[in-house]
C-alpha cells in the first residue's frame, strides 16, 4: 500500500512561532513512518514551494498557532490548492481566534461566558477589579494580564495595546481552571477533562505553560455528573463555532464552598489548533482516553480526508 503523503506546516511568523516549531516536530516524530511520507513546510518562507508541490501532497497538517496559521489564512490557501487538511476550516478558524466574535457566538448559543468590554482607544473611566485584560487575537495568553489592583492597570493595558489596537476587559472568575478537548467531525467525541493547577500566585499564561511548573491533572477531580456537563458544553462549543477535526476549549468552574454538579461553569476560549508538544493538553487528554499519540495523529489525518 502506498504511503500517505503528509505535509506538516510549522513555524510561521506569529508570536507563537517557537511553540509551533516544537509542536510540528513532535507531530513529525510521532507519525508512523511505515504509513506516511512526511515533508515539512514553514509558511514564513515556503508558501511558493508548497504551492508547487501540491500534486505530491495527500493531506496537509497545519501545526500553527496565532495569526497567519490559526486564523483561517493558511486554511484559505489550502482550500484554493484543493488540499485536504487537519483541523477546522476558514470560518471556524477566523471566528475562534477573534475573542470578540467567539464571545458573540457563545452568547448566541447561550454558552455561559464571563462578561466583557471591548476597548479600542478610549479607556473606561472605571474598571471593576479584579479583571482580565486581553488582546483579542493572541494565543498562549500572550499579552494577557490578570489585574487585582488599580496600580497594575496601566501596565496591563500597555502590554495588550503593544500587540493589537483592540483589546478586551473580561470579568475575572475565581475558580478551578479546566480544559476540555473534542475530537471528531460530524459526531465529535469529548475526551477526559484536564484540571489545570498553575503555581501559587500565577495564572495559566505562557510563562508557566511550557516549563513543567503547572500541574495538569487528568481526569479532573470533579464528579462524573459535572464531568459530563462540561463535556457536553465542550461539544456544544465545538459545534457552535463549526470546528472540525479537533478543538480544545478552556473553561473555569466558579469557586464555591464545594464543587458540585450545580457549580457554574464558564467558557473562556476555544483553540482550533491545540498544541502538540510533550507538555500539551490535547495529547494528554487523548492518552487518558486510551489513544496513543501515534493513533491520535492517524485519527486526525483520517478526519481531514473525510472532508
Amino acid at each position: 500500500m502506498a504511503k500517505i503523503r503528509v505535509a506538516i506546516l510549522m513555524g510561521g511568523d506569529s508570536s507563537e512561532r517557537d511553540i509551533s516549531l516544537i509542536s510540528g516536530q513532535a507531530v513529525a516524530d510521532g507519525l508512523d513512518k511505515k504509513k506516511y511520507e512526511i515533508s515539512i513546510y514553514d509558511p514564513a518562507k515556503d508558501l511558493v514551494k508548497l504551492t508547487r508541490d501540491k500534486k505530491n501532497i495527500d493531506v496537509a497538517f497545519p501545526v500553527l498557532h496565532g495569526k497567519g496559521g490559526e486564523d483561517g489564512t493558511i486554511q484559505g490557501l489550502l482550500e484554493l490548492l484543493k488540499l485536504p487538511y487537519v483541523g477546522s476550516g476558514v470560518l471556524a478558524s477566523a471566528l475562534a481566534i477573534n475573542k470578540i466574535k467567539t464571545k458573540e457566538i457563545y452568547q448566541y448559543y447561550q454558552i455561559p461566558t464571563p462578561r466583557y468590554l471591548v476597548v479600542k482607544k478610549n479607556l473606561p473611566d472605571e474598571v471593576s477589579l479584579p479583571c482580565v485584560i486581553k488582546p483579542i487575537s493572541q494565543g498562549s495568553s500572550v499579552g494577557t494580564s490578570v489585574v487585582f489592583e488599580k496600580s497594575q492597570l496601566n501596565k496591563a493595558f500597555k502590554n495588550a495595546f503593544m500587540l493589537e489596537n483592540t483589546i478586551m476587559i473580561e470579568e475575572y472568575i475565581d475558580g478551578i481552571e479546566i480544559t476540555a478537548s473534542v475530537l471528531g467531525n460530524e459526531r465529535p467525541l469529548a475526551l477526559p477533562i484536564i484540571e489545570i493547577v498553575p503555581p501559587k500566585g500565577k495564572f495559566f499564561d505562557r510563562s508557566v505553560k511550557y516549563n513543567g511548573l503547572t500541574k495538569e491533572i487528568v481526569p479532573a477531580r470533579i464528579s462524573p455528573i459535572l464531568t459530563k456537563k462540561i463535556q457536553t458544553l465542550a461539544i456544544k462549543t465545538h459545534n457552535a463555532l463549526g470546528c472540525r477535526g479537533f478543538s480544545r476549549t478552556d473553561m473555569i468552574i466558579k469557586q464555591s464552598a464545594a464543587i458540585s454538579q450545580q457549580s457554574k461553569v464558564y467558557v473562556l476560549e476555544t483553540n482550533t489548533i491545540p498544541g502538540m508538544t510533550a507538555e500539551s493538553l490535547f495529547p494528554k487528554a487523548a492518552q487518558a482516553a486510551g489513544i496513543s499519540f501515534s493513533k491520535l495523529l492517524d485519527r486526525l489525518i483520517t478526519l481531514a480526508r473525510e472532508k
